[in-house]
């Protein structure tokens, strides 16, 4: 029998990660056996999704696959992060992982960016929900029997009301015209709590909600204001 490509899984903490990881377990033909996830050191939370580290490394014992932490500085330069990257996918390539997965919709210069960076470390990237319709997923995603929670929004396209309400078909039929139903242009991030690939559900509580301005890449005159929800362990 052929041996399964060593592969490795980019774990955001969210709807999208947990669904791509769902499709890759059914297809039972990859040996998945490590979630990597960056972690700013200085808060403790998982980077853009604000997740505390330790309900991260709740989801990975409930999903049963070793958890990976990338940590990056408070607020690192484009340079500072692709060379903590590119060392961590050095390591990852020195014990023999060839190919690692994303949870990436359509965002096109994101996919090319990071094939680019892997291509440096052949390595392979795979895209298990790439093009797919992102109504029919977020319908799929429910169906299945996964949960999530809204714990961080881009606050000039979703109000406060959103924060820490658990994803349904009515709430995402709530969402403005121009926001995408899996939040794929960065509207809203998520915390992925239960579903076919968690042994148990994450216990929780919703705690206080915080909000942080970041300078808008795409045009330095401007900034951007996040707001996220604390999510602690019970």
């Amino acid at each position: 029998m052929a041996q399964k490509p060593k592969t490795y899984f980019n774990w955001s903490s969210g709807k999208d990660s947990a669904l791509a990881l769902y499709h890759l377990l059914q297809q039972n033909d990859l040996e998945i056996d490590c979630l990597l996830t960056t972690v700013n050191s200085h808060y403790n939370r998982v980077s853009m999704h604000g997740l505390r580290k330790e309900v991260l490394e709740a989801q990975a014992a409930e999903i049963g696959i070793p958890l990976d932490i990338l940590e990056v500085p408070e607020n690192p330069s484009m340079e500072e992060y692709n060379g903590l990257m590119g060392d961590k996918i050095k390591q990852l390539k020195a014990v023999g992982y060839t190919q690692t997965v994303f949870g990436d919709i359509f965002l096109e210069d994101l996919k090319q960016y990071r094939e680019q960076m892997l291509a440096k470390y052949d390595i392979k990237a795979i895209f298990p929900l790439w093009k797919r319709d992102t109504k029919d997923l977020i319908h799929e995603f429910l169906e299945l029997g996964f949960k999530a929670v809204i714990v961080c929004i881009n606050s000039s396209k979703l109000d406060t009301s959103f924060l820490g309400k658990e994803l349904s078909l009515e709430l995402i039929n709530q969402l403005p015209e121009d926001v995408d139903p899996c939040g794929e242009h960065g509207e809203f991030h998520t915390f992925c709590f239960d579903g076919p690939i968690f042994t148990n559900p994450i216990a929780f509580e919703v705690g206080e909600k915080v909000y942080k301005t970041y300078d808008d890449p795409s045009d330095k005159t401007k900034n951007i204001k996040f707001g996220f929800c604390d999510i602690t362990l019970k």
